[in-house]
């Protein structure tokens, strides 16, 4: 790993080590590479300032600029809370704390022009802002216009490390000067599947110039989460298909090319043909396929299914169909049934509830190979089902 990314967070400006521990705890945090991808779980427009005005019971997060006017410490020594009445030079509302008291009373300035982030409630019909963020028109003067924001948890609220402090920590990280995160694809991959660098999917996740901006982060960090979670599996699948022989189907007769000229009950998609490229070409590859296809409902995979099947018939093969539920073998059955018969192949349909005399016929037939392929349940897979010539 970059000597970097492996640095103790301690060690980043802000942080020290009473922080650090509270991140060590509560978010298992410990290097920068940890702390960077600690990802934001939202973004608020910071670029909006609303009226007082304009709030009203459905308002979520807002931004207001006006100043303080009044400031009150109520309550006793064991439960005190600072009231502010803020302004914004036409309407008041109230901003409350319940934690870090002393630091705000010492730190709000009446008059001063300030900012003023939080979520408005509604209580004995005033408007008040709990724990609101506070900055300085100053202090906000260069920021983002998208800001990200993170979960934190009350132990971490309560020891002031909330999200402002872990953006401010991150920033502080991405300005380093040490700042390099290598890059885990070739040049090539990253064109092809239009990723970003990831030191700048980094800046941008947390960060953000734009929306745009987010997008391309999130599908860069996504393709990377997938990427690596089926790798191991494609590796798997490579080495099974190295080691297991299959059945080699290099025909493509006239059962095949009838039913597509003559009897194909709607044009095939382009995904379609692409995805029969793909079996025909594992069918000839003399190796055991393992295949996933996915559709939406209505997409077409059982007419790609029934076209595999007339490839391992016009080889001179059976094949097989099994569904999870019989209502779903069911009505497999009954709708390739109208396909095989404009062809003239037999199918059959084999579950639990199939009676003792059906399934005597359906086994003979199945052995002496007049049944091309068999649906049904996982009945299909008992030791006492037999087919002629499997495929």
């Amino acid at each position: 790993m970059n000597t970097f990314l492996s640095t103790n967070i301690k060690t980043i400006k802000g942080v020290g080590t009473v922080r650090a521990e509270v991140l060590n705890k509560e978010l298992g945090i410990f290097t920068v590479a940890d702390l960077l991808s600690y990802y934001p779980f939202r973004y608020v427009d910071r670029s909006k300032y609303y009226a007082i005005s304009e709030i009203d019971s459905n308002s979520s997060y807002i931004q207001l600029k006006g100043y303080v006017t009044h400031i009150k410490e109520l309550g006793n020594q064991r439960k005190t809370r600072l009231v502010a009445t803020f302004t914004d030079g036409k309407e008041e509302i109230e901003l409350l704390w319940f934690k870090s008291v002393s630091y705000f009373k010492s730190n709000l300035k009446l008059r001063e022009e300030i900012i003023v982030f939080g979520k408005p409630t509604f209580f004995n019909g005033k408007i008040n802002i709990t724990h609101p963020e506070v900055d300085t028109v100053y202090g906000r003067s260069n920021a983002a216009a998208l800001e990200a924001v993170y979960n934190t948890t009350e132990m971490m609220k309560t020891r002031r490390v909330e999200s402002k402090a872990i953006r401010q920590t991150i920033q502080n990280v991405l300005t380093h000067e040490q700042f390099a995160v290598p890059e885990i694809f070739p040049a090539a991959f990253c064109e092809t599947y239009k990723l970003i660098p990831r030191d700048k999917a980094f800046k941008f996740i947390h960060h953000p110039p734009s929306a745009r901006h987010i997008d391309a982060a999130t599908y860069r960090f996504k393709f990377e989460e997938l990427f690596f979670l089926q790798f191991p599996f494609i590796q798997q699948k490579l080495k099974r298909g190295d080691a297991a022989d299959g059945i080699t189907f290099g025909k493509q007769n006239s059962l095949f090319e009838t039913f597509c000229e003559n009897h194909l009950p709607f044009a095939l998609t382009g995904a379609q043909e692409r995805v029969l490229t793909e079996i025909k070409s594992d069918f000839c590859s003399g190796k055991q396929m393992n295949r996933l296809l996915q559709g939406d409902v209505g997409s077409g995979k059982t007419i790609v299914a029934f076209l595999s099947v007339l490839m391992a018939v016009d080889n001179g093969y059976q094949a097989s169909l099994m569904a999870p539920t019989e209502i779903l073998a069911i009505q497999h059955y009954i709708g390739l049934k109208e396909l095989a018969d404009k062809i003239g192949i037999e199918i059959g349909i084999l579950t639990g509830s199939s009676k003792t005399k059906e399934r005597r016929i359906l086994h003979e037939k199945l052995e002496n190979g007049h049944i091309k392929l068999l649906i049904g349940t996982h009945a299909l897979i008992e030791d006492v089902v037999k087919f002629d010539n499997l495929g």
